[in-house]
């Protein structure tokens, strides 16, 4: 194989990446976000669903004790509901006014460390996990999470408690959810 066959050229028709945040947003911004972080591959690695509960493997332990640790690993992040499913998990995030405390649905403008986003949250988490999982016997370097995230912000107390519903009954719903594998195709 020549060194032209290995490298791929940059082809912007096919290698592009869609935009998932929005444009212009501070992600350090007080309110309630609604987070998805789906395994890579899809793959089944945090325990099974069984007559509508989650039955969490070792794995799936760890994503969850990892998921709970965040509020005390930043002290202006309140974790809402939450479900660790057998391939991804749904989680609300509230980041809170480091002054009062106070949840905001209508987001402020003001600037905050970057270390505060959504995004750090989500890499930091990504990264423990990642790295408690492979150290129990994964081999090493094995991916856990799919590239990036969906997120969602709330804009209102009745999206809220619907997202709360929502996140709640995923178990139950297993067998018509988009992340299960056996509806994929």
């Amino acid at each position: 194989m020549t060194e032209t066959n290995i490298k791929m050229k940059y082809n912007p028709e096919k290698h592009h990446r869609r935009l998932i945040r929005l444009k212009e947003y501070d992600y350090s911004q007080s309110g309630a976000y609604f987070i998805t972080i789906c395994v890579y591959n899809r793959e089944r690695l945090f325990g099974e669903i069984v007559n509508g509960e989650i039955r969490l493997n070792e794995w799936g332990t760890i994503v969850e004790k990892e998921l709970l640790k965040t509020p005390a690993l930043r002290s202006n992040v309140l974790l809402d509901e939450y479900v660790v499913m057998p391939n991804h998990l749904h989680g609300i995030i509230v980041i809170m006014d480091n002054c009062g405390g106070v949840l905001q649905y209508a987001p402020t403008r003001r600037l905050r460390s970057p270390s505060q986003t959504i995004g750090a949250i989500v890499r930091g988490f990504k990264s423990a996990t990642t790295k408690r999982i492979n150290e129990m016997g994964a081999a090493p370097g094995m991916p856990v999470w799919q590239r990036n995230y969906y997120e969602h912000i709330i804009r209102n107390e009745n999206e809220l408690n619907e997202i709360r519903e929502y996140i709640v009954g995923n178990p139950i719903k297993w067998a018509e959810d988009k992340n299960n594998p056996i509806n994929l195709t």
